[in-house]
């Protein structure tokens, strides 16, 4: 049995050796390939017949076949590839369009609950304790930002709706409490105009010897505040002005607090009216057709964007700004030209946080000679500003550095001078990293500042008195010797 095998293999490998390709001219590889039954033999023997053989005897058998074939394959293989790659690029192409116009952040709001939130703090359920803090009414827990997880957007405009609470909370301590007036800016605003407005002291314009002027930095923070973040978190001392209100009215001052961040109106946009088509402007197609072919699109896009769209998506909105107080610098310039210099006071004190230390210096850029002549000194809170950016005149920087002084972040222990390459106003620390805490930390250290200046300008101004006197009494012994 073992012998019959063996010749029967041996047989039909010298047979296979022997075969021959029938191959000519007018054979087609396509074609072989196109049938059902393949036209190309070796031999007697039908290439269907060949499937049993495997491996490298396969490839022996199908070599002359391949040589000639070579050039066919290529040109079949490049054809198929070609095809393939330019299906995978529509698919790639579409898979793209199909992304650019899914918004993944569109796809987490769906699932959110409503943008709807309390109008008061009692609705939220919070209140400021004796401390100043914010707490919760029934648990005595701060406040949790994190109310819902995984949805940040929506956590983001409760902790919103809670600052603008808080604004109106602030606004009511200004006016109640402190017995300071809102005043309307412009002054000479018409009534359907937006408008701003700035806090006064009852004597803020009648005090004959101090006014100081509190300028907020740039934000959402609004007249009376520092740091909503501050209020929020941790008290209303820290992220509030009242503490530099109370003190200014114990000493004495007359006070303005400006509201430099208030400056536009929002209101909602008015809805984009579809354009007749001109009819100076004829269609190059029928109008039955390009109305046919505008449904169609229309509503696709529909049914696209009801798949993915936003259930609550907010209204959109354009800002119209104030009459000459559209920006920050503009409100400083304008309260400075309207309210300061009408003043009664003769020292006028300046504090300013952030950007308002920015606000400031453009301020000495527009009225260098008024800043100098009623300006007794400023206490800056890691202010924004920069001398050579803002290309102030040497002039300028000799009269900062004699009357202004800037607390800064810094890990260094309060009031600590810090070296500075500017030549602009001192710097000593604020006795904190926190640029926040800035103002609130060097609170002391600024009054004191304050005093220690008008007290030095005071004692110069009764030294120069009394040096005028004698000159004039000895002026005077003199011609009456003389007579």
């Amino acid at each position: 049995m073992v012998r019959e095998s063996n010749r029967k293999h041996a047989h039909t490998l010298s047979q296979t050796s022997a075969l021959k390709p029938v191959w000519t001219k007018s054979t087609s590889i396509s074609r072989c390939l196109s049938t059902k039954n393949c036209c190309t033999r070796f031999g007697e023997m039908h290439i269907s017949d060949l499937r049993g053989i495997r491996g490298p005897m396969l490839i022996f058998l199908y070599l002359p076949y391949l040589r000639a074939a070579t050039p066919a394959l290529y040109i079949l293989w490049i054809a198929m590839a070609q095809v393939a790659g330019q299906e995978d690029r529509e698919k790639t192409t579409a898979l793209k369009d199909l992304l650019s116009r899914i918004d993944l952040d569109e796809l987490m709001k769906k699932d959110e609950p409503p943008l709807t939130f309390p109008k008061t703090l009692e609705e939220f359920e919070y209140a400021f304790n004796e401390y100043g803090q914010l707490r919760h009414v029934k648990t005595g827990e701060p406040f949790v930002f994190n109310a819902r997880e995984d949805l940040h957007r929506w956590n983001q405009k409760r902790y919103e709706a809670l600052g603008e609470i808080i604004t109106q909370y602030v606004y009511d301590l200004l006016e109640k409490k402190y017995n300071m007036t809102k005043e309307t800016l412009p002054v000479d605003a018409t009534g359907d105009e937006p408008t701003s407005f700035i806090y006064l002291s009852p004597d803020a314009l009648s005090n004959p010897s101090k006014l100081l002027v509190l300028i907020q930095g740039s934000g959402v923070v609004r007249a009376g505040q520092w740091a909503r973040r501050l209020i929020i978190n941790q008290d209303l001392d820290s992220g509030t002005q009242i503490p530099f209100i109370t003190k200014a009215m114990e000493e004495g001052y007359g006070v303005m607090v400006l509201n430099p961040n208030e400056n536009y109106l929002e209101v909602k946009k008015p809805a984009k009216s579809t354009p007749l088509p001109s009819p100076t402007e004829p269609s190059d197609e029928p109008a039955e057709k390009r109305e046919r072919k505008d449904d169609k699109e229309g509503k696709k896009k529909r049914e696209f964007y009801e798949k993915y769209r936003n259930p609550q998506k907010e209204a959109e909105t354009e800002r119209i700004p104030i009459r000459e107080n559209g920006s920050f610098e503009e409100h400083v310039l304008y309260v400075w030209d309207h309210f300061v210099t009408k003043a009664s006071a003769k020292n006028v004190f300046i504090m300013a946080h952030s950007y308002g230390g920015l606000s400031f210096v453009e301020l000495m850029n527009q009225r260098e000679m008024q800043v100098k002549n009623r300006v007794c000194a400023v206490a800056l809170t890691d202010s924004a500003h920069s001398i050579w950016l803002q290309e102030t005149s040497k002039s300028m920087q000799d009269w900062m550095q004699q009357h202004c002084c800037n607390w800064v972040s810094s890990q260094e222990p309060l009031d600590t001078q810090l070296d500075h390459m500017l030549p602009d106003c001192p710097r000593v620390s604020a006795g904190t990293e926190r640029h926040e805490l800035t103002s609130w930390m060097s609170f002391l250290s600024i009054f004191r500042f304050f005093r220690e200046v008008l007290e030095t300008k005071e004692g110069e101004e009764a030294e120069g008195t009394s040096s005028t006197v004698t000159t004039r009494s000895s002026s005077l012994k003199n011609k009456h010797q003389d007579l």
